[in-house]
């Protein structure tokens, strides 16, 4: 196991690897194993999307192979070594798929960067991962990564190379355009070497980004048999098989895109991946037409967009089967529309980048999939809900989901300290969520630990009441968080980004929850109307700063009160 990263116990281990759950299998040899058994099956679409460099492409999956035999070749004449880490940033573009592949076929570890990281997250990753080599976009929504590459440079001394997709690299030392990795090679000659390079399967393969609400994220190992495993076992339980077509409609960087069952699940089975340049509905609309889609994942923000756009009745969403909805709880009067509304079975995922899924199953009760977030994907999986005392708490009551497995990480990487807190001395995984079990196992979410409001000794979950709050028709986005009172300690703030054209009071928005049923103690006390959400580095909302805007508020109203 690479220096820094905490193996599981032995004993484990071989209990893994006896009941099948890893193989002595690497990431990078999928498109090679996948290119023997699926041939000219179409394996990747990328649409013609201007401003990315592409004009648009397809690839079968004996293409896919040998573009990503060519590109591992390519790397090693950066001088790439294994176990060496390097920074991956890049949208949902074919040259992420085959660099992926191409670094886990040597043996270098890419670091998930987001499109959206800046100044401050890349610096760290960078430094913290002492990355040797920086995968970017030329131009993305506008942003010139080139030129963050350029400005960061002196401060990352273990850079050697920016690799530039899409566009012109500068001509500087150090940077490199992409197409310079595509080696002109056969498949003989790639093959005599790339044969030097022999991963260890049980070894780490790339690093996710924790989604935690607090400072910079934190590195995630996973290695190749857990991470194929991952795949493979999510691929089954969301009927993937030879005909699906996986739309990445969210960042293909993120754990669930990417490996929940995502691309990997679908390339596993011999399915069709189709990237999605944008979000945008009807830009994946027409994707969905025209490609036959059939499954994709996305988060309840998107289902509630697509469920209320007008132009959806204008394209043939017929061949959609699936609709994966994860990253949040799913509201359960949204879960309801999408059969009839979308015409597909939805099924909800609930899970971590550290590890452990949950899924609704497809043959599953109306009721288990509306009302639930599933239930654990691997007979192998161990999971606990706890008080606050790490005692287990009987079916039904809310606490602190823990868990381990074939799957979950045992530690972050280089963060012994932060390890101790975050997972027991047994090797169980604090994940922070709140959570209440079913008697047939299927947890339901009511919230983080961190983000449960202490009223006066009434416990009110923030996730309770934002679900709620979504239902109003004049509410796009919100999150429910504690603020400072003097006599109860904190009660509820609720912030809001409204619909264009719509405006919401605090006594409106109470009177529509009173009429949902909620208990008074949980109702807002104050609402906050912003132009948009602050965001964590890894795209979540910023419970931290919203606390603190909000306390900031109101202790100022009090002072000008003389309070």
């Amino acid at each position: 196991m690479l220096a820094g990263c905490v193996p599981w116990p032995e004993d484990a281990a071989a209990r893994y690897r006896a009941a099948g759950y890893w193989q002595p299998r690497t990431i990078g040899e999928l498109p090679l194993r996948a290119a023997r058994e699926f041939g000219d099956r179409e394996a990747v679409v990328f649409p013609p999307t201007p401003g990315l460099g592409a004009a648009g492409l397809r690839l079968t999956y004996r293409e896919l192979a040998v573009r990503v035999e060519r590109v591992a070749v390519g790397l090693t004449d950066l001088g790439l070594e294994p176990g060496e880490r390097v920074l991956l940033q890049l949208p949902n573009v074919p040259e992420f798929l085959l660099l992926y592949f191409a670094l886990a076929r040597l043996g270098v570890l890419p670091i998930m960067a987001l499109p959206p990281h800046r100044q401050t997250e890349i610096v760290y990753l960078a430094q913290f991962g002492q990355a040797v080599a920086y995968f970017v976009p030329a131009s993305f929504r506008g942003f010139d990564y080139p030129a963050l590459a350029r400005e960061l440079w002196p401060s990352l001394p273990d850079l050697r190379y920016t690799v530039v997709v899409g566009g012109e690299a500068p001509e500087e030392p150090g940077f490199v355009p992409f197409d310079y990795l595509l080696a002109d090679v056969d498949a003989a000659e790639a093959a005599s070497i790339l044969a030097a390079y022999h991963p260890d399967p049980y070894d780490v393969a790339l690093f996710l980004l924790s989604g935690g609400t607090t400072g910079l994220p934190k590195l995630i190992p996973r290695t190749h048999t857990d991470y194929l495993y991952n795949s493979a076992a999510s691929a089954a339980v969301a009927g993937f098989d030879a005909d699906t077509v996986y739309l990445v409609a969210v960042p293909v960087s993120h754990n669930f895109p990417l490996a929940c069952p995502g691309v990997q699940g679908t390339l596993m089975r011999g399915g069709k991946v189709v990237l999605a340049p944008s979000a945008d509905p009807e830009a994946l609309f027409a994707l969905i037409e025209r490609e036959r889609v059939t499954h994709t994942g996305m988060v309840p923000a998107m289902t509630i967009a697509w469920l209320n756009h007008p132009a959806r009745a204008r394209y043939d969403l017929s061949s959609l089967r699936v609709l994966q909805v994860g990253g949040s709880r799913l509201n359960p009067e949204v879960a309801r529309r999408v059969p009839g509304e979308l015409g597909c079975a939805v099924q909800q995922v609930y899970g971590m980048a550290e590890g452990l899924l949950n899924f609704t199953r497809l043959d599953d009760p109306p009721a288990v999939v509306e009302e639930t977030q599933g239930r654990p994907l691997s007979p192998a999986d161990e999971v606990r809900v706890v008080d606050d005392d790490d005692r287990d708490l009987p079916v039904g009551a809310v606490g602190e989901l823990l868990t381990r497995g074939p799957y979950t990480i045992r530690g972050y990487y280089n963060a012994p300290e932060h390890n101790a807190v975050a997972f027991t001395a047994d090797g169980y995984y604090r994940t922070g969520d709140l959570v209440r079990q079913d008697a047939q196992g299927n947890f339901i979410v009511e919230g983080r630990k961190k983000d449960m409001i202490n009223r006066g000794g009434e416990k009110i979950s923030a996730e309770e009441v934002e679900n709620l709050i979504l239902a109003h028709p004049a509410v796009h986005i919100t999150a429910v968080v504690a603020m400072p009172d003097p006599l109860l300690g904190e009660r509820a703030c609720a912030c809001v980004v409204l619909r264009p054209g719509t405006a919401l009071t605090l006594a409106e928005l109470v009177r529509f929850l009173e009429e949902r049923g909620i208990a008074r103690f949980k109702l807002p006390e104050r609402l906050e109307v912003l132009d948009a959400l602050p965001m964590t580095s890894v795209g979540k909302v910023s419970k931290a700063a919203l606390r603190e805007r909000v306390a900031a508020a109101v202790t100022a109203e009090r002072a000008a009160a003389g309070e």
